[in-house]
């Protein structure tokens, strides 16, 4: 690959990031109802004509959001590889990086929150952060028969509502107005009561 063409494909994917971000900005201040192209043009600092070069439509910009938000989830997880953990552990891993996110970047809480409200009524904005969502579920789901097999959880746990109640709980709680640090504990230490098994021993 030549110099130009790599020069060529950094300059775009650095744009691309940069609308993303832009819109993100947005989302956070205005909510979905809030973006406007040209202001996003703006901010980047590009003329209209460019962004639409990059994400010629309300789906394109969405989709791009959405890439951007998956992309930075898969990265977290990617820092502390679990597939080799206990079930209880993995759900640990969970409930940190949940927090780490929330005390470190809210600004994606407060995105993919939006997003997710937004969805039940606009389903251009779902059909983008339905694989994400889900993903995330079976995920948890995962987790959930895993304990249950290896006996650290409920043995009349269901996986599939218990992810959901889980998974709904740190929704809930990022769109919440109180994110201090205890109340997310309180928290997590009632979704683990809800999940392992009566028997301590267990553990």
């Amino acid at each position: 690959m030549s110099a130009i063409t790599a020069q060529k494909r950094e300059s775009t994917e650095d744009r691309r990031a940069a609308i993303a971000i832009a819109a993100r900005e947005l989302i956070v201040e205005k909510g979905v109802e809030g973006l406007r192209t040209r202001e996003i043009a703006d901010r980047v600092g590009i003329n209209i004509a460019t962004l639409h070069y990059h994400v010629p439509t309300k789906e394109a910009l969405i989709g791009l959001v959405a890439e951007t938000l998956k992309t930075e989830f898969r990265a977290q997880s990617l820092l502390r590889p679990r597939a080799h953990l206990s079930a209880v552990e993995r759900l640990e891993h969970e409930l940190y990086d949940f927090r780490e996110m929330y005390n470190e970047q809210p600004e994606i809480i407060a995105v993919m929150g939006e997003l997710s409200e937004r969805s039940r009524r606009d389903p251009l904005i779902k059909a983008a952060i339905a694989p994400m969502q889900g993903m995330w579920h079976r995920m948890v789901a995962d987790i959930m028969a895993a304990g249950r097999t290896e006996g650290s959880f409920r043995p009349d746990l269901d996986p599939e509502p218990a992810a959901t109640i889980f998974v709904g709980a740190l929704i809930a709680f990022g769109r919440s107005g109180d994110l201090s640090n205890d109340t997310y504990e309180r928290l997590c230490a009632e979704l683990r009561r809800f999940v392992r098994h009566p028997d301590s021993s267990k553990d």
